[in-house]
């Protein structure tokens, strides 16, 4: 395994309209782990809710997990609340960053945030140009990465969503979307 200083942190971006994009986030996750690597998850949207992936993150001893956020907020009666609760993750993501502990950190569901105008794409830009260890991978994810992120990210990826079985009728199924 690379130390630290041969390291080269990535920044990948997963993006767009279709399903898999935390999904693709969460592989990395247990492939780093896998490979004894320390991770760090950290959910702005999902909330309290309980997931497959988190149960299954409890079998590693290097995987930390916060699902930190309000619950899925496009619905919200609150905006001041959205924002004042997704100040507060960004200002926790960036402590769990720069203490240098975690290898990898996801920042699930981010990029809604911006989408929204809660933060903004260039404050993580900047953040992630001027800040971010050099040999930590960092993952965002989320519909709507803004373009400044987009910029300074190593990879991007967009799902296009072609079919969807919600479409259908079909809700959220155990296993398959949490």
């Amino acid at each position: 395994m690379k130390t630290r200083d041969r390291r080269h942190g990535l920044v990948l971006v997963n993006t767009g309209e279709g399903k898999g994009k935390s999904s693709s986030a969460l592989g990395v996750v247990f492939r780093a782990a896998g490979w004894g690597l320390k991770v760090c998850v950290i959910q702005f949207i999902k909330g309290q809710w309980q997931t497959g992936e988190q149960k299954a993150a409890t079998h590693f001893d290097n995987i930390e997990w916060h699902a930190l956020g309000d619950g899925f907020t496009w619905d919200t009666k609150n905006p001041e609340q959205d924002i004042k609760t997704s100040r507060e993750i960004w200002d926790f993501s960036k402590q769990k960053i720069l203490s240098e502990e975690f290898d990898v950190v996801v920042l699930d569901e981010i990029n809604y945030c911006c989408g929204y105008n809660w933060i903004s794409g260039e404050e993580i830009a900047d953040f992630i140009r001027n800040r971010k260890p050099g040999w930590l991978h960092l993952v965002l994810t989320g519909r709507n990465a803004p373009p400044e992120v987009i910029e300074v990210a190593d990879t991007v990826t967009e799902m296009t969503l072609i079919k969807h079985a919600y479409e259908q009728g079909i809700m959220a199924e155990q296993g398959i979307e949490f």
